[in-house]
């Protein structure tokens, strides 16, 4: 309340604050007489000096002496707020001055009605009060005006939404040393021109306006329960506007507790690119987990990761957490360990490589899993190019040793995680998915009773491949983006989306299918780029905006890089029950010819013959064209032989 009273206070033109200041000394030089007579007589006499005391000559004797003699000293010309000793100093000289020439008349020579006690008592009392006045001074408006440039400083913010937690996230920030809020957005037009909790209420058609206006640097997003689609159109009328747009999590994220200031994250490029959610089959997502043992490999990566989080909530009995890479798996197996609280699951951590036959044996035999899902794989497309002995192995020779222990330990669902990049590969990493598809196939078409799978799908956000954390280093850096080439396009799909797809993909399984994602419409990245640098509140650089702050700077395709993704090989998808789940129909070799194919391929690996490797893929893998200039693929070997040997 007293901030409050103060911030005005700051406002008043220097003049007035001194004629301000002048009528409190003056008020003080008649309050502090009051007090005198009555510390002195023991009882409240009126100032208008009805009877024997004559109190209103002791109090213009003050005014006549104090006010003169504090202009003289400076009195009104010092800022109070910076106020220290040198100031208290000089008040306790000009009242002492006061003080002197105070007794001298109403002490010394005296005057009826006013009895010569007062004249001593008088200026102590007019030198506490008017020092406390001071320091009163000093210490509030110090305080309020060091919070008034604090706020001045803070960014300017907008809350779009003026419902329940649009409220809560004003209250909470009423305190915040991040950002200031100035004022609520909100599409319902009865709520504008109105005042909610002292912030006013605009329409979120003035926005532009408002950003100059106001010098808005931020719009939070509060408004939880609104569609995917909603959320989407009111991100692109706030691109046009240039200001960086931070969210709330959704409903089903704050069903606990109130809103706060730690529930803003930045807005995620998959609050762009998402599409509304599919309610998932529970009858498809329990099929192959609740109540089995469940294993998955590459269970650290991005896919395989979110995969446990998934399955643990189906509620396996056991699950094992197959990786290669210690941290990433004590990561995981931390998180999951935070999850399970009382529900029955055992988690198994397990440090292997799907190359190495033996071990996997030996995985399989000891915890006998009812489902694999097999996610481990090299997958950043340029890495893979330039160890392309590596990526074969890993990806190709790896997923055949997971599938045929899968088999032997009697694993009754085998689900590999594919790429949309195994569809007329121009990259060894695509190629070497598509074998690893051809693999499974030709084992279900050979009579295992392992039904196997693969789940193809594009891009998904957030993972360690995505462009999006990419970018978003880039622009905190301040610049510039790269990207490859200005018409490059992608499918992208959510993490747990694509996770939560995989799983009731692989419950249809009957048997070598191929199940494709519905990844929706492809995205342009030039044009991600753009959002991105956009919803930061920043511009895009160009020769036709040279002012902007962010450049997107091309530096030609990657080796094995393809302008554009393909999901089909053949244009004859199938429907399943499921409308985001198609079924491919994809040629393969049969498993007598393929097997002595792959045998080929391993030992032309230990060899490091990448011209009969190339050979070999480019004849296997229908549609595959070799595009890398990397060391190998021209004839010479040398390069990469001295690093495999």
């Amino acid at each position: 309340m007293l901030s409050r009273l103060a911030a005005p206070i700051l406002g008043i033109p220097r003049p007035a604050k001194r004629v301000i200041v002048l009528a409190v000394d003056a008020s003080l030089c008649v309050l502090t007489v009051w007090l005198a007579y009555y510390l002195r007589l023991g009882e409240w006499v009126k100032i208008s000096g009805e009877g024997f005391w004559q109190p209103q000559w002791a109090v213009a004797g003050s005014l006549a002496l104090a006010l003169p003699i504090f202009i003289v000293n400076g009195f009104y010309r010092a800022i109070f707020r910076y106020s220290g000793l040198a100031a208290l100093m000089t008040i306790i000289k000009a009242v002492a001055v006061y003080g002197l020439l105070y007794a001298s008349i109403f002490t010394a020579v005296g005057l009826e009605g006013v009895p010569r006690t007062i004249g001593l008592i008088q200026p102590m009392l007019l030198l506490l009060t008017v020092g406390a006045s001071r320091m009163l001074a000093r210490f509030w408006l110090g305080g309020v005006y060091q919070n008034q440039l604090r706020m001045a400083t803070l960014p300017r913010v907008l809350i779009y939404g003026a419902g329940n937690a649009g409220r809560q996230l004003a209250a909470a920030m009423a305190n915040s040393h991040e950002m200031r809020v100035v004022g609520f957005m909100d599409d319902d037009d009865r709520l504008h021109g109105h005042v909610l909790n002292g912030l006013p209420i605009y329409s979120p058609a003035d926005l532009p306006s408002l950003v100059s206006s106001l010098h808005i640097a931020t719009v939070l997003l509060a408004i939880p329960s609104a569609s995917r689609y909603r959320r989407n159109e009111m991100i692109q009328q706030m691109r046009r506007a240039h200001v960086e747009v931070r969210t709330l999590p959704s409903v089903s994220e704050l069903a606990q507790g109130t809103v706060s200031t730690s529930d803003l994250r930045e807005l995620d490029i998959d609050d762009l690119l998402g599409r509304e959610p599919v309610n998932p089959n529970l009858l498809l997502l329990g099929k192959a987990i609740h109540g089995k043992v469940v294993l998955v490999t590459g269970a650290g990566g991005s896919i395989g990761s979110e995969l446990c989080r998934q399955i643990l909530a189906v509620g396996p009995v056991e699950l094992v957490l197959v990786e290669q890479s210690e941290f990433a798996l004590y990561e995981i197996h931390q998180e999951l360990l935070g999850r399970v609280g009382e529900a029955p699951v055992i988690l198994h951590p397990v440090l292997a490589s799907v190359r190495d036959r033996h071990l996997m044996q030996d995985i399989m035999r000891r915890y006998r899993p009812d489902t694999v899902y097999h996610a481990a794989a090299y997958k950043h497309v340029p890495l893979v190019e330039h160890n392309p002995v590596e990526g074969i192995r890993n990806n190709t020779l790896g997923t055949l040793v997971a599938a045929e222990a899968a088999a032997a330990a009697g694993v009754a669902d085998f689900v590999l995680i594919s790429t949309d990049k195994a569809v007329r590969p121009t990259n060894i990493m695509g190629a070497s998915k598509r074998l690893a598809e051809m693999t499974l196939q030709a084992l279900s078409a050979a009579g295992s009773q392992t039904r196997y799978s693969m789940v193809r799908f594009g891009n998904v956000l957030g993972s360690s491949g995505s462009v999006v954390p990419k970018f978003r280093r880039q622009i905190q850096d301040g610049g510039p983006i790269t990207l490859t080439h200005p018409e490059i396009t992608r499918y992208f799909m959510t993490i747990p989306e694509a996770a939560q797809l995989v799983i009731q993909a692989g419950a249809m399984a009957r048997g070598g299918d191929v199940f494709v994602l519905d990844m929706g419409s492809p995205v342009k990245i030039r044009d991600l780029a753009v959002q991105m640098i956009e919803l930061s509140g920043l511009c895009l650089k160009s020769p036709a905006n040279p002012d902007g702050d962010i450049e997107i700077r091309i530096t030609g395709l990657r080796p094995g890089e393809k302008l554009y993704e393909e999901l089909l090989i053949g244009n004859n998808p199938s429907p399943t029950s499921h409308p985001r789940i198609m079924k491919a129909h994809e040629e393969f070799l049969p498993w007598p010819q393929l097997r002595a194919r792959l045998d080929a391929l391993e030992t032309a690996l230990d060899a490091t013959d990448l011209d009969a490797v190339e050979a070999l893929l480019t004849d296997l893998v229908a549609g595959f064209r070799c595009e890398s200039d990397t060391p190998g693929w021209n004839g010479t070997a040398t390069a990469l032989a001295a690093n495999h040997a």
